[in-house]
C-alpha cells in the first residue's frame, strides 16, 4: 500500500464519510434501520432517535480528524492528491461498511441492514458486498498506484473540496427533508404530560403526535419558537441543529 503523511488521515476520513454516508440513506432517507433497532429493551422511541444522532456526531468528530489531518500534512508540504488519496478515501469507506456488516449486523446484532425484509441476510450480504469489499479492492488498486498530488494550489483546491463535501454531509445530516412542515421534540427522562403540554402552551405549538409517555412529539410550531423547547425540558429539537436532523426524517 502507498503510505505518506496523508495515508492515514485519508482512511479516516474516508471511514466517516462511510459512516454519513449509511446513517443518511438507511437511517434518514430509506428508513431501513435506527442504530440499535434489534437492541432488547430499547424501544423506546426516544432512545432510537438519540442514538442515531450520537452516531453522526461520532462521525462528524471522525470527519474532523481525518480533514484536520490532511491539512497538515499539506502544511507539511506532503503531496496530496492522485489516485493514491482516492484509494485512501475509497479503503477508508469500505473498511467502514465491514467493520460494521461483522460487528454490528452479525456479532451484536444491533440492527440489520433491512429490518422488515423477509430474507434479512441476503441484504446484509449484498450491502457487505457492494459498499464495504467491492470499495476495499477497488481503493487498494488505486492507492497501490500512487501518484503526484499536482502543485499546491490544486492541492489547496482539492482539499476544500473535501472539506466543502463533508461539512456538506453533516448539514444534509442536521436537516429535516423539505417536505415535513413539523417538529420532532425529545423530551427528557423525567418529564410528566403535565410538563409537556406546559411547554407545547409555552412555544404556542400545536400537537400533532406523541408517543404514549409524551416523550416524543411531534408539533406544528414556528421555526423561530424551536429553540424554546429547550427551556422547557427538551433534550433534542428537530431542526434546531446537531444531531437532531435524524429524527425528523423519522417523523416524515
Amino acid at each position: 500500500m502507498h503510505r505518506s503523511p496523508w495515508t492515514l488521515p485519508g482512511l479516516i476520513l474516508g471511514f466517516g464519510l462511510g459512516g454519513f454516508f449509511d446513517g443518511i440513506l438507511l437511517h434518514q432517507i430509506l428508513q431501513w434501520h435506527h442504530l440499535l433497532s434489534l437492541v432488547p429493551d430499547v424501544d423506546d422511541l426516544r432512545l432510537q432517535v438519540l442514538w442515531d444522532g450520537m452516531f453522526h456526531a461520532l462521525m462528524y468528530v471522525i470527519v474532523a480528524a481525518g480533514l484536520w489531518g490532511l491539512w497538515r500534512a499539506h502544511r507539511d508540504g506532503a503531496a496530496i492528491g492522485g489516485p493514491a488519496l482516492y484509494g485512501a478515501l475509497l479503503m477508508g469507506s469500505g473498511t467502514w461498511h465491514v467493520i460494521d456488516g461483522i460487528l454490528s449486523h452479525w456479532i451484536l446484532g444491533i440492527h440489520r441492514i433491512k429490518i422488515d425484509a423477509d430474507e434479512p441476510l441476503l441484504w446484509d450480504l449484498a450491502w457487505f458486498v457492494v459498499f464495504g469489499l467491492l470499495p476495499l479492492a477497488a481503493g487498494w488498486v488505486l492507492n497501490r498506484r500512487g501518484g503526484s498530488g499536482g502543485g499546491g494550489m490544486r492541492q489547496r483546491t482539492l482539499l476544500l473540496a473535501l472539506t466543502v463535501s463533508s461539512a456538506g454531509a453533516g448539514i444534509w445530516a442536521m436537516q429535516p427533508p423539505d417536505d415535513q412542515p413539523f417538529t420532532t421534540v425529545i423530551f427528557r427522562p423525567g418529564q410528566t404530560p403535565a410538563n409537556v403540554f406546559a411547554a407545547l402552551v409555552a412555544t404556542d405549538a400545536r400537537l400533532v403526535w406523541s408517543d404514549r409517555a409524551m416523550g416524543v412529539v411531534i408539533v406544528d410550531v414556528a421555526e423561530e419558537n424551536r429553540w424554546t423547547f429547550y427551556s422547557h425540558g427538551a433534550l433534542l429539537v428537530g431542526g434546531s441543529g446537531l444531531p437532531a436532523g435524524c429524527f425528523d426524517w423519522g417523523a416524515a
